[in-house]
């Protein structure tokens, strides 16, 4: 008898917690499904804002906690999204729901000159500069008398009336095309968070995603081993501007109203999603969700406080940044070892030894 020593290793991502979550993820997606049915206009219009700014949430930490962009001027593609889809609907007479795809691309459109500008900038010059990108796309779209100009305007009435979808959904739950529209956007707003989950989490899994990682932590030493990491942070800026333009239509097609200042509000639109990232966990999936979660109980707890909402909100918000420097949930996982959407490679497997028979002959 010899023994052989065989080497199997395999490189794996997936743990027992994300396992079981997995099959966790999908029976609260058939409950958000089910929602309508469950729960009344005003809670659907409070997931409706949950999903909606979890979308851009997961989009800015796709930049800036896995590409190191550090974007304050995301409200640009919130305001361009909203506006093209207005701009589709009220001038081209497009149908609602294909104008938001649309603006998507619409937004993604407006980021190629923006990066060809951005890009030659690094840190905190990237960030003044996406703002300052933001101001001039609302200063530009103030003049647009056709759509309001500085005032804004509203959406036809006939327009989300007539609405194919919209009608569909009323004859299903017998309401009003009003309390249709909340339920359509809702429906909507659930289909858009469950996507932009998987996909980023798909490209965090696939070796774009590590050479992504590995340009977000040292940019000379992804290059020396083949990675372009130009290449890929254009892409994942093009991809979050998408993401944020389809966000911020969706949001309009639901207030059905849009001015510049609302429509690009630095405050709404970047400042909370940044907070949200960073109280959750910058750089991880479950981050956002969890920051979207918490922000949601300070603004209905701190709602009553006036304009010393903000002011407790950032003592929160530093508060936690000192005691928690990767946020709530980096705190959790470190404590714990938990990782719900796991992204990290962990080498698994072993020598294995087999036997095999032989003898002489004499």
């Amino acid at each position: 008898m010899t023994d052989v020593s065989t080497t199997r290793w395999k490189v794996e991502t997936r743990t027992k917690a994300s396992a079981a979550f997995a099959l966790v993820a999908v029976l609260i997606s058939l409950l958000a499904f089910a929602a309508p049915f469950l729960v009344s206009r005003s809670v659907l219009q409070d997931l409706f804002f949950i999903l909606t700014m979890l979308v851009l949430a997961q989009n800015w930490n796709l930049l800036a906690g896995y590409a190191g962009l550090v974007s304050v001027g995301q409200q640009a593609f919130v305001g361009f999204g909203g506006y093209a889809m207005f701009a589709l609907v009220s001038l081209g007479g497009l149908d609602p729901l294909a104008a938001v795809l649309l603006a998507g691309v619409a937004s993604c459109l407006l980021a190629i000159p923006t990066a060809f500008f951005l890009f030659r900038l690094q840190g905190a010059y990237f960030a003044i500069g996406s703002w300052v990108i933001a101001e001039v796309a609302r200063l530009a779209l103030a003049q647009w008398k056709m759509l309001g100009g500085g005032t804004g305007t509203s959406l036809p009435r006939e327009a989300t009336r007539d609405m194919p979808a919209l009608k569909l959904v009323g004859e299903l739950f017998g309401v009003k095309s009003s309390g249709a529209g909340d339920i359509l956007t809702y429906w909507l707003a659930l289909l858009l968070a469950i996507a932009t989950i998987g996909l980023v989490y798909r490209l965090l899994r696939s070796k774009q995603g590590l050479g992504l990682a590995a340009a977000r932590d040292n940019q000379e030493a992804a290059r020396s081993v083949g990675v372009d990491a130009r290449r890929m942070k254009t892409l994942v800026y093009l991809a979050a501007a998408f993401g944020t333009g389809l966000a911020g239509a969706l949001i309009y097609v639901q207030k059905a109203r849009i001015s510049p200042d609302a429509a690009f509000s630095v405050i709404d639109w970047t400042a909370y999603v940044i907070f949200i990232v960073v109280i959750g966990g910058i750089g991880t999936i479950e981050g956002p969700i969890v920051g979207i979660i918490v922000f949601f109980i300070l603004q209905n707890l701190l709602a009553d406080y006036g304009s010393w909402y903000l002011l407790i909100l950032g003592l929160i918000g530093i508060a936690i940044m000192l005691l928690a420097p990767r946020g709530l949930w980096g705190l959790f996982a470190e404590r714990t070892g938990i990782q719900l959407f796991p992204v990290r490679r962990r080498l698994t497997g072993g020598p294995v030894s087999s036997s095999k028979r032989g003898g002489a002959r004499g």
